[in-house]
């Protein structure tokens, strides 16, 4: 796999667009056919191979955009972030293997780590040395963290742990866990629940996978038995994981991946042109109803990117986002989960003789419409947006009888 990795990043002066444009170069010039979606080289990428993909891709300073400088990163703005994200999504490249770090443990440990954590922890998860898992969900407690029952009592300068996590992605490839615990009873609810982090190799620690729908074991449950961990593992002081919790979710939801609008437009692209190189599918595109279904997609593409485009504007105004992610996260995750079965059903009937397009669009919109069904769920169920949206943003009483 041949990446140029001494290609020249631009001024941090530059502005957004020269980082678009910059960006756009080095993806089409570098990307690997293999790892291409809509190619029909596509094949599985190892996670080596994506290892190498995603730190040169840091290298041609396309990840760690707007963290500091002294921490490994860019120090750019969420606008050259938006700007190198849009060429990011307009290639149906793989979902990084890297994301909980990048998006989820280095943004809270720049938040609330010591200066030792950030010196350790935050370069190594840009140059792909080490990756990450969350440890929120546990099987009583999926999107309600106030319920969760994974607990660690402090024993002099260390900590005690014994619990149980669910639907924890990446748990067998991650070094660290960036893990949620209670303090005290699940009577205290928000009260009492701190963060760590866990090296994965600790003694006690315990990963079961998990097959999912798709046939891949990208989930698993891990168990905590007696796992002893150093003070220095804390993340933030005593009392303050619901804080530093809501502030990961309220980046998951907000601001993480925002090249999921430009990408979902590439996957559009993908199922026309697949639809238009086959003689028994491309009938299909002029029929009334497909029209309005793929026209409805449009404007739910349309309104995503400016959700994206709002957010950005108004973080860079210095407003606090806040609930405001519930509503793009709803908005994507039931859109595009819809999208992947309005795909799914027009290449239904593809065949051993259909074109070479469309026998990779098949296989490929195939995995997607198995895995968007966890997109409803992960990073907060939609249920729980539609209660965020309703008590936090509307205002809401909580009981209209």
């Amino acid at each position: 796999m041949h990446i140029d990795k001494h290609i020249a990043v631009p001024d941090p002066a530059a502005g957004p667009e020269v980082y678009r444009q910059h960006a756009r170069n080095w993806l089409r010039g570098n990307l690997p056919e293999f790892m291409r979606a809509d190619s029909p080289d596509y094949r599985t990428p190892t996670l080596e191979e994506c290892r190498e993909w995603e730190a040169s891709m840091y290298q041609a300073g396309l990840a760690g955009m707007t963290w500091p400088r002294a921490y490994g990163g860019h120090g750019l703005t969420l606008r050259e972030h938006l700007a190198v994200n849009k060429e990011i999504g307009a290639l149906l490249m793989p979902e990084s293997v890297s994301s909980i770090g990048k998006e989820l443990a280095g943004p809270i440990i720049m938040k609330v780590g010591t200066e030792a954590q950030k010196q350790a922890f935050l370069p190594a998860i840009l140059n792909m040395r080490e990756y990450w898992c969350q440890g929120f969900s546990e099987p009583d407690a999926g999107s309600d963290l106030a319920r969760l029952r994974t607990r660690a009592v402090r024993e002099g300068d260390h900590w005690r742990i014994n619990g149980q996590k669910i639907w924890t992605s990446g748990a067998a490839k991650a070094h660290y866990c960036l893990l949620l615990t209670r303090t005290g009873t699940v009577a205290d609810k928000h009260r009492g629940l701190l963060m760590f982090a866990v090296p994965m190799d600790t003694p006690g620690i315990r990963v079961v996978p998990i097959k999912s729908i798709d046939g891949k074991e990208s989930f698993a449950e891990v168990f905590f038995d007696d796992v002893v961990v150093p003070d220095s593992a804390r993340l933030g002081a005593p009392d303050d994981g619901w804080n530093a919790a809501i502030r990961v979710l309220s980046i998951e939801r907000a601001t993480n991946r925002m090249y999921r609008a430009w990408r979902f437009e590439a996957e559009l692209r993908h199922l026309v042109a697949a639809c238009k190189s086959d003689a028994q599918l491309a009938p299909a595109l002029e029929d009334g109803y497909t029209q309005r279904a793929i026209g409805e997609v449009v404007a739910q593409i349309d309104a995503l990117k400016g959700l994206v485009e709002q957010t950005v504007s108004s973080m860079m105004a210095g407003e606090s986002i806040g609930a405001r992610g519930s509503l793009t996260k709803l908005y994507w995750s039931e859109c595009h989960q819809a999208f992947a079965g309005l795909a799914l059903s027009l290449l239904s009937q593809v065949g051993p003789h259909s074109s070479a397009q469309a026998r990779r669009a098949r296989k490929s919109f195939t995995q997607a419409y198995l895995f968007a069904r966890a997109e409803t769920i992960y990073a907060g169920t939609s249920e729980v947006q539609l209660d965020v949206i309703a008590q936090r943003i509307l205002n809401l009483p909580k009981d209209l009888t």
